[in-house]
């Protein structure tokens, strides 16, 4: 095991045992290299990992700030994970939208069986007047589209469903904006999929969690199907 690697080891035991919880700062380099017999550059090497990982956040200086912090949000570097994994071009599109529609779908069926204010739903709501705009153009409708789908996710409170749709963001926007400019006719397709997005906010509203799956599904499957990406 190279030395970066015990000193990776130790900082997951000490996650593990829950030795450092999410906010909390790890030992200073000095302290951990001190500790495992290791120099401070391994160490620097290990942390730096780790916040590629989206694990830790690092600040440099000497006040409560300073140092390697484990994130409130770990899953928040999962996000950035799958979007490489993603952009690699080895993930056939339909992959891509089977995934996004068992995620997806179950995560609006849990919003709408949680309870939460009514306002948590004023920013979905902006969207979906923000996408009803005449002559919205077809970036615009689709970057918005995408802040719904993501708001929507988010209410399900599931934050590793959330982070891996974050991360497929890129590859799901390639696919659509291509779908998008396929279609016979975009303004009519995009009435269509504002009424869908209403209706599935309406769902969670309600709380008809049934309803919220069922019509998330068919949204999500029905644009793939018009697009005619199946076919290519």
């Amino acid at each position: 095991m190279r030395t970066h690697e015990r000193v990776l080891a130790r900082i997951e035991e000490g996650l593990v045992a829950g030795t450092w919880s999410p906010g909390e700062r790890l030992p200073a380099e000095r302290a951990l290299a001190e500790e495992l017999g290791v120099s401070r550059p391994s160490v620097r090497e290990a942390i730096r990992i780790l916040e590629a990982m989206g694990i830790v956040r690092t600040a440099v200086g000497s006040g409560p700030g300073a140092g390697a912090t484990v994130i409130d949000r770990p899953a928040a570097g999962l996000g950035a994970a799958v979007r490489l994994h993603v952009a690699s071009g080895t993930l056939p599109v339909s992959d891509v939208v089977r995934t996004r529609v068992l995620l997806e779908a179950n995560a609006v069926r849990d919003a709408a069986e949680r309870s939460f204010d009514d306002a948590a739903l004023d920013p979905l709501r902006e969207l979906l007047e923000a996408m009803a705009e005449p002559g919205l153009g077809i970036d615009e409708f689709l970057a918005h589209d995408q802040d719904l789908h993501l708001g929507l996710a988010r209410l399900g409170g599931n934050q590793l469903v959330e982070a891996i749709l974050s991360g497929m963001r890129a590859a799901v926007a390639s696919y659509v904006t291509t779908g998008a400019r396929a279609v016979e006719s975009w303004p009519r397709t995009a009435a269509r999929l504002c009424a869908e997005h209403e209706g599935i906010v309406d769902a969670v509203a309600r709380h008809d969690a049934a309803e919220a799956e069922r019509l998330t599904r068919a949204h999500i499957e029905g644009f793939y199907r018009e697009a005619g990406l199946g076919q290519t």
